[in-house]
């Protein structure tokens, strides 16, 4: 293994070093792009192909990827580096979750789309309609898709999202590239935004890529800064029991971050970690009874009530937010919560905002969250 040299010749371009196995020549990287947020990505330029190095969120200084980009009607060059060679821009891909058919929607690509898994989880409408008059095949379950089905519609690539020792099963076996999209493991609400960046790259639209992504992150920053001369942060905690335990968000958790900037006190912010970390609901009551705020996220075809979460579990009833009527809740079944947040966490900032500070945004409707009634 021997690092590869970087010439540096573009302002916004920061310095590349990593590794690769070297086949005939050393090949020289141009540059590499600056990633502001994102802590599971690097974008690498070289004269013939790009790499894109995605981390794994599991396991610290290690790779979980690396992706070759070349250009489909280029031939393939000799001096590659180790990793998974993808021809640019795709023409066919095979979509397992709503987010990232959404970002390829977003992108203008959706027709690209041939395959999906669980479209009754894809709320996008180009995506629905497309499953509805077959152009767009439905491939079963994301755990067990039907190989056969996408070997025959002659998908290209597969984007789905990588859990922890987890096998994409006979689908690693047929040769056809797994994108290992981790941008849900990004802590930083701008940071799973980032990795637009490396989703525009694969189908031709860097460009749009970037100037979305930019748009967005003057957006959410420009809500932020609202919040700089906040003296009176409410105390906030967040979701609620789901069987035996109570899945809190972790202190370097996306959520926590959102609270953080949108101007709360989040009592669990002491909590190590970047996901959420389940809990007995004895320490959830313990540390949150006095909450001023609770926010819940959950999917029904009503809209939960007081009562509803009484009955669901009556020691909810003795939180102070409880009794004072400050309990706000996301119905994901109705609004689309999962579908916008990656790529759009200033919506989701705009909407913590009008909770916490309303006398910041005057006359603002909130979005995705509403405030639970008896």
């Amino acid at each position: 293994m021997k690092h590869l040299p970087c010439i540096l010749f573009i302002v916004w371009f920061a310095s590349c070093s990593f590794s690769g196995k070297k086949k005939h020549t050393e090949e020289t990287c141009i540059a590499s792009d600056t990633i502001r947020y994102a802590r599971g990505l690097d974008i690498h330029r070289f004269a013939d192909y790009k790499t894109i190095e995605i981390h794994d969120p599991w396991e610290k200084g290690q790779l979980l990827q690396r992706y070759i980009l070349v250009e489909r009607d280029q031939p393939l060059p000799g001096n590659l580096p180790a990793g998974t060679v993808v021809r640019v821009p795709i023409q066919q891909v095979v979509v397992y979750t709503s987010v990232h058919a959404g970002i390829i929607d977003l992108l203008g690509e959706a027709d690209k789309i041939i395959g999906v898994c669980e479209p009754r989880y894809m709320d996008t409408p180009s995506i629905q309609e497309g499953v509805k008059n077959g152009r767009i095949a439905d491939l079963g379950e994301a755990t067990s898709p039907n190989v056969e089905k996408m070997i025959d519609i002659g998908a290209e690539i597969v984007i789905a999202s990588p859990f922890q020792n987890n096998s994409y099963g006979p689908v690693e076996k047929i040769g056809i590239p797994i994108i290992e999209g981790a941008d849900y493991m990004e802590s930083l609400p701008l940071g799973r935004t980032e990795w637009i960046r490396f989703y525009g790259l694969l189908f031709d639209k860097e460009v749009m890529a970037d100037s979305l992504f930019k748009a967005t992150e003057a957006r959410y920053l420009a809500l932020k800064a609202l919040t700089a001369d906040v003296k009176n942060k409410p105390t906030v905690i967040a979701e609620k029991k789901f069987g035996s335990s109570w899945y809190v968000p972790a202190g370097d958790s996306y959520i926590a971050h959102l609270f953080q900037d949108a101007g709360a006190d989040y009592l669990f912010k002491e909590l190590p970690g970047a996901g959420s970390t389940p809990l007995a609901f004895e320490s959830v009551f313990d540390k949150g009874i006095h909450a001023d705020l609770w926010l819940i996220k959950y999917n029904t075809t009503q809209d939960m009530t007081y009562k509803d979460l009484r009955t669901e579990y009556t020691p909810y009833e003795n939180f102070d937010a409880f009794q004072n009527k400050r309990i706000f809740g996301c119905n994901t079944g109705k609004v689309p919560y999962y579908e916008e947040f990656p790529l759009h966490p200033d919506y989701l900032l705009k909407d913590l905002l009008g909770i916490f500070h309303p006398e910041l945004l005057p006359g603002y409707t909130l979005r995705y969250y509403k405030q639970m009634t008896d």
